[in-house]
């Protein structure tokens, strides 16, 4: 998973993996999620993310990580 910002259009989005998105819906206003050509979900992205999310931390807890 990863977390991409993009500070010029205020948008945050959320990868959970990686794929081509085949469709985006709108889940709520500024609120869109990416599904692939399974229907999977492979995304959110969120609009205005900087006065909907604080941005100052991200925290994981008890993710179930393996050492690479």
């Amino acid at each position: 998973m990863k977390l991409h910002y993009y500070p010029e259009t205020d948008s945050l989005y959320i990868e959970l993996r990686k794929a081509p998105a085949l469709d985006t819906r709108e889940l709520a206003d500024g609120l869109n999620a990416d599904f692939d050509d399974a229907g999977n979900i492979i995304g959110f992205d969120i609009d205005h993310a900087s006065g909907r999310l604080d941005l100052a931390s991200v925290e994981a807890i008890a993710l179930p990580l393996k050492a690479a």
